[in-house]
């Protein structure tokens, strides 16, 4: 990572986002900082490699993995980070893999490890972003989870990328658990 300045100044933002995320609603800092710094460990893999480690390691997205080279990395960061940091627990390790994702019952470290990655300040200035950040202390973090995830999903379709079939059903079990906890 450290060959590629913007990609560790982003992961060192994230850390510092999530961290004070963490400090705020609740979930673990350290973890939270550590998360944030090797979230993409895997990112900086050119595309074909990436796919080809993920066919090798048995990572399944129910479709042909070049469709969604952009999610592969944070699934195969938790399966093999835990080789070169074995100390890194259980918790940390979901997190970083579902960060690109989501998760329909996402723990709190999972929460602020995915809104981080979004809002961290290094992103710049753009509507939905500043939004999701003006949010931070003033709604839960379920609620600013699930903007963050809502926003995510209208940037990919805005976009005109491939939407992973499995984000629909993360979206519809965020929605009904959002709607039972009022």
């Amino acid at each position: 990572m450290a060959s590629k300045p913007r990609r560790l100044a982003h992961s060192l933002s994230v850390g510092h986002t999530a961290e004070a995320l963490a400090q705020l609603y609740g979930a673990d800092p350290y973890k939270a900082r550590v998360a944030g710094i090797l979230h993409d460990w895997e990112k900086v893999l050119p595309d074909d490699t990436l796919v080809e480690e993920a066919q090798e390691a048995q990572i399944d997205f129910g479709v042909d993995l070049y469709k969604v080279k952009p999610l592969i990395h944070g699934v195969l960061a938790a399966q093999r980070l835990p080789d070169r940091y074995p100390w890194l627990d259980q918790e940390t390790l979901d997190a970083i893999a579902c960060h690109t994702t989501g998760v329909k019952d996402p723990g709190p470290l999972s929460q602020v490890l995915f809104v981080a990655d979004g809002i961290e300040p290094l992103r710049g200035s753009k509507g939905p972003l500043d939004a999701q950040r003006c949010l931070v202390g003033k709604a839960s973090l379920s609620e600013l989870y699930l903007t963050s995830f809502c926003d995510g999903m209208v940037y990919v379709i805005a976009t005109r990328r491939y939407l992973w079939p499995g984000t629909v059903d993360i979206y519809n079990a965020l929605i009904q658990a959002s709607k039972e906890s009022k």
